[in-house]
């Protein structure tokens, strides 16, 4: 097999062929690690190679829907026995866990053969893939723009060709965010379909879930088939789907009642490209049999993105100082991270609680939307992916900001609550691109990015579709019908030249 040869498979596919006995996984593993070979320089998607642990696994039975598929996991969250969880942090690479995640090992027990780890930005805290371990990672669409975040390596990864799917996490909106700068699709599960053991119960109140980028609906279905169901010890039990996702994926969604909107829910800026893609998105539908309409939930934007980032700077000095117990070095955390954990650590308990509470309010609202609609439709991002840099705190702010952090003058001023407007400007400035994503975390809800847009520069720019709790079929339903209508599978970068752009998804 050659590498256009193995563009033309998703991992549904590849595992396939590897059945059949048509390819040996030993083949697609040397695939993938040349490939990462050729575009590592250029992208900078895997910041941490396991190629002796790849190859001691093809010498081991391979079972399962993925089995001989190469895979990446998140360098986050997804701990691998034996081998350093870094979190794109300098002070972690020193923690070493002894045993895999829950995911680790739902991915492993499927077959597929884990090669490497995906960078992300410092704990994941950020929609920009630009550590200072590991460097930043490219869109390989621009390399001059960002794949987006906190999942920004594992998009680059799948879109640059080194695999056809690679796993992410969500708890912001850090799987659907990189797959709209990407092309891909990424689905975010409801609070609790996939668990976050054995190391939590639930992370950031249940804000995160685990899933996987992917060129194909159908890898997303099995994928989430595959993590699916609970652990021993774990807080919630969801309701399992009536039938495997595998199944339920190729079944037609019916006529849906779809309300859209493009209003940046903060009143920030949304980019004209991301209004047309929405609206493009809601014509495709509507030539599709649904029922589509201007319509949006009835949520205070600004309250919800308040309520968010307060829970967002309180948990940052819990994770240091969780990460410290197991070891971590403080001294070499990043300037941004550290200031977050001032800022965190000067909010009081009393108003931490609060804030969280209406996360209640903000899910009741959305429940009631969803009486009325069946899927919410907005943009991914308010702005097409951005270049490097372009959403950097200034020097200048930075050096003063670094000054009053190192001298102990922030936290005082943070506690007297004289930083409140510079706080309010980080928040802004935070998710000013990136407004529209925050609202399935706090609720808890599933949600998707799905790739029908482009902008006049070559840009992906998805748009995301907001589902009821629990109804992941319903957006793998709808994600399968628009897949069909407009193909997405060979639209790919330029520097994937050579991939046969006409070739049919194999059965």
């Amino acid at each position: 097999m050659q590498f256009a040869d193995y563009l033309r498979h998703d991992a549904t596919s590849l595992a396939a062929l590897v059945a059949e006995g048509a390819v040996t996984p030993g083949e697609l593993l040397e695939l993938a690690l040349a490939r990462n070979a050729d575009v590592h320089g250029r992208v900078n998607a895997v910041c941490r190679l396991m190629e002796t642990q790849a190859r001691a696994r093809l010498r081991e039975p391979l079972h399962g829907p993925f089995a001989g598929v190469p895979f990446l996991l998140k360098d986050i969250l997804q701990d691998y026995a034996g081998l350093p969880t870094c979190s794109g942090s300098r002070s972690m690479r020193g923690y070493i866990p002894h045993e895999h995640a829950a995911v680790v090992r739902r991915y492993l027990d499927a077959g597929l053969v884990v090669f490497g780890k995906t960078n992300l930005p410092e704990f994941g805290l950020k929609a920009v893939t630009d550590p200072g371990l590991f460097g930043r990672t490219s869109n390989p669409w621009n390399l001059a723009h960002t794949p987006g975040g906190s999942s920004g390596g594992a998009a680059a990864a799948v879109a640059a060709g080194i695999v056809p799917m690679a796993a992410g996490n969500d708890g912001g909106g850090s799987i659907r965010i990189p797959a709209a700068c990407c092309g891909l699709f990424g689905l975010r599960p409801s609070r609790g379909r996939v668990s976050s053991g054995p190391q939590a119960g639930e992370i950031w109140f249940g804000a995160n879930s685990e899933g996987v980028l992917s060129r194909s609906v159908r890898d997303t279905a099995r994928a989430l088939d595959v993590l699916q169901g609970p652990e021993p010890g774990d807080p919630f039990v969801i309701a399992p789907p009536c039938a495997p996702y595998a199944e339920l994926v190729r079944r037609e969604p019916g006529r849906l009642r779809i309300g859209f909107s493009a209003v940046s829910p903060i009143g920030a800026e949304v980019h004209p490209e991301a209004v047309n893609a929405v609206r493009h998105a809601a014509a495709l539908l509507a030539r599709l049999g649904h029922e589509v309409e201007e319509a949006a939930p009835g949520i205070d934007g600004a309250a919800l993105a308040k309520s968010y980032l307060h829970v967002y700077f309180g948990q940052v000095p819990a994770l240091v100082a969780q990460n410290r117990a197991r070891g971590a070095e403080g001294d070499e955390i990043e300037l941004m991270t550290r200031l977050l954990v001032t800022l965190g650590r000067a909010m009081d308990a009393p108003a931490l609680t609060a804030q969280l509470a209406q996360w209640n309010t903000f899910a009741r609202a959305l429940g009631r939307f969803h009486q009325r609609y069946d899927l919410l439709l907005t943009p991914t991002l308010a702005h097409p992916p951005v270049r490097h840099g372009a959403g950097d705190v200034p020097a200048g702010q930075r050096a003063v900001l670094g000054f009053l952090q190192g001298s102990g003058l922030l936290g005082l001023l943070a506690r007297l609550g004289l930083l409140d407007s510079t706080v309010d400007r980080i928040a802004r400035d935070n998710l000013r691109y990136v407004p529209f994503t925050q609202l399935s975390n706090m609720t808890g809800t599933p949600s998707m990015s799905v790739p029908l847009y482009w902008t006049a520069d070559g840009l992906p720019l998805g748009v995301q579709f907001v589902a009821p709790f629990g109804r992941e079929d319903r957006l793998l339903q709808l994600a399968a019908q628009l897949e069909q209508a407009q193909p997405w599978f060979m639209r790919l970068p330029a520097m994937t030249a050579g991939a046969p752009r006409a070739a049919a998804l194999a059965v």
